[in-house]
């Protein structure tokens, strides 16, 4: 399964001179926990609401702006990319999204709660009808003239 399969669409974006309670808003009344922050030359970072201290930060996100608490650079992941890859860039980084596209185009974007949501859902690896499943462990070979008796 690739990560296009997954991945959130639309995503919001802010601009890095926003406020950060406006945008703190904005994640609130929409029902997001990151949004991409895009400048004039592409994607600049992600600010999520950790980095706007969650709901007990107004006191963090008073007077500045998105720019100075987003997180930067922004990890991307292209769309064709496959879920475990995007898992364990996510598990490596101890980040909780991905930007799906390249620098300059934003496809969507993939969450932890959209990969549980793929773990709730129960999709596995697919099983190959017909495929005989051997054991990996063999034991060793005796010639029955050489095999000790078991008893």
């Amino acid at each position: 399964m690739r990560v296009q399969d997954v991945m959130s669409q639309p995503i919001r974006t802010v601009r890095p001179d926003l406020s950060a309670e406006e945008a703190w808003n904005v994640m609130r009344t929409a029902g997001v926990r990151h949004l991409v922050v895009v400048g004039d030359a592409g994607i600049r970072g992600v600010f999520s609401d950790r980095d706007a201290g969650s709901r007990r930060g107004a006191q963090l996100r008073k007077g500045r702006t998105v720019g100075e608490l987003m997180t930067s650079p922004a990890v991307s992941v292209p769309a064709t990319a496959t879920i475990r890859q995007a898992a364990n860039l996510m598990r490596g980084r101890s980040i909780g999204c991905l930007v799906v596209g390249d620098a300059r185009r934003i496809s969507g974007i993939i969450t932890t709660a959209d990969l549980l949501t793929l773990l709730g859902r129960g999709a596995e690896r697919p099983v190959v009808e017909g495929r005989r499943w051997t054991l990996k462990h063999r034991s060793p070979h005796r010639k029955a003239t050489q095999a000790a008796p078991v008893w």
